[in-house]
């Protein structure tokens, strides 16, 4: 990904996340993001990224159709001296990946969780994990397809006065 990506990211995330969380967020906050203001969020952020994380995007026709970001686990049971074994590989995260809700199921999600587990691997990660709202049984599957397992641990957020329960994925990378 580069600066240049930042606002097709942002319609790709909006958009994506208007599809997916359909029913499992209020609607009307769904109805309220704004691709404008989630690229000026972006851009800030990429222009203060850390190097240790990496994006990625997808393209067909010379247009951004994908979003992958990844980086070190941010929770602390995996981070190093949490519940991976002594000695073990540090662990990853995707943090995110959204596809253009016109395009899921055509391999662009594929390709990316594909590329951004090589990334994963190839920079030492023994292991990569991920949260996915409980309740989207598409994303859910898609995961179970590439590898993933619910390792047990949940969570929720509040999204627009919502409880939003996720649960984390993981693989083994080695």
């Amino acid at each position: 990904m580069t600066e240049a990506d930042v606002d097709a990211v942002s319609a790709v995330r909006v958009q994506g996340w208007q599809a997916a969380y359909r029913g499992l967020m209020p609607q009307a906050y769904l109805d309220a993001l704004s691709v404008a203001e989630d690229a000026h969020r972006r851009r800030e952020r990429f222009a203060h990224r850390r190097p240790e994380t990496w994006e990625l995007v997808a393209e067909r026709g010379g247009e951004v159709v994908g979003w992958l970001a990844a980086g070190p686990a941010r929770d602390a049971d995996l981070a190093p001296g949490g519940a991976l074994p002594a000695g073990a590989p540090p662990a990853a995260e995707v943090l995110a990946l959204y596809v253009a809700p016109a395009l899921l199921g055509t391999g662009v999600g594929r390709a990316l969780l594909a590329a951004g587990t090589a990334r994963a691997g190839a920079r030492g990660f023994g292991t990569l994990s991920l949260w996915v709202v409980r309740g989207n049984a598409r994303a859910r599957r898609f995961y179970e397809r590439a590898g993933f397992a619910p390792d047990g641990a949940e969570e929720a957020y509040d999204v627009g006065g919502w409880r939003v329960p996720e649960a984390r994925y993981r693989r083994p990378l080695l």
